[in-house]
């Protein structure tokens, strides 16, 4: 006969099963809407991946096209959560932009009366040595002639947490039939996501004429010898024989100033 204390225990214990069977089945769910949450994350990122990295594809052009005919690198997830820095320079004056790469001297000249933002932001960067170490990730020769740098993390992805507004878009002209300008060899322009206010710190080097829409801005003008290095590196072609990516000549910034005038 079982008495009224083991039939307690009992109770108790049968009780304490019903607890840690209900634990465990909440625990199993827990698992499984997390395993969901990170599966639907990672087709978001794949998708938002695909987005940035289709656009700007030519007419009638897959999303496995290799040559993508804009400029239009993904931001990083910590784009625009810090503030733009401070205007810290005379928004009148022409300011000079020197990387020491890999494959010989950069420079660029900046008129910060036409873009007082992107050179004020630039100098901001490179006095911190923001662009130090850093690697011109990509290069076309289809399409489009530009070689893009300024990217920390080296894969098109990078930015300084901050965005800057577009400026100067007018100064190519107007746009042809095809919505595009010429932006002439040794132009240096702002890269952006597609959208429009979303530069960071990635820009590229025109070596040769190169019609894009007017929605990167044009804030820069290479001197003689640094487009002769540029060529130089579009010359020898992209990794693998496509017509956009690393470049064969690889191009490390070994270090970058701006100063003025």
């Amino acid at each position: 006969m079982v008495t009224s204390d083991q039939r307690r225990r009992q109770l108790a214990r049968q009780k304490f099963e019903r607890q840690q069977q209900r634990r465990e089945q909440a625990r199993r769910k827990a698992r499984r809407r997390n395993a969901v949450i990170a599966a639907v994350l990672a087709v978001v990122v794949a998708a938002g991946g695909a987005a940035y990295l289709s656009v700007g594809l030519a007419d009638g052009a897959s999303r496995d096209d290799a040559s993508r005919t804009d400029p239009t690198p993904a931001p990083s997830e910590s784009e625009s959560s810090s503030p733009e820095p401070k205007m810290a320079i005379d928004a009148e004056g022409t300011y000079r932009m020197s990387l020491d790469t890999s494959q010989g001297a950069i420079a660029f000249t900046m008129d910060a009366a036409k873009t007082p933002r992107t050179v004020n932001s630039f100098k901001h960067l490179a006095d911190k040595g923001f662009f130090d170490g850093t690697t011109c990730h990509r290069l076309t020769t289809q399409g489009i002639f530009v070689l893009q740098c300024g990217d920390p993390q080296g894969d098109g992805m990078g930015g300084p947490g901050y965005t800057i507004p577009d400026e100067n878009l007018t100064a190519l002209g107007k746009p042809a039939a095809d919505g595009k300008v010429t932006y002439p060899a040794g132009t240096v322009a702002m890269a952006n996501t597609g959208q429009p206010n979303s530069g960071g710190s990635q820009f590229f080097l025109v070596y040769k004429d190169s019609k894009l829409p007017p929605a990167y801005t044009p804030f820069g003008t290479i001197d003689e010898a640094g487009l002769s290095v540029v060529k130089a590196v579009g010359a020898a072609g992209v990794a693998g024989g496509a017509g956009d990516g690393a470049p064969v000549k690889a191009v490390s910034v070994k270090k970058a100033a701006v100063s003025k005038g």
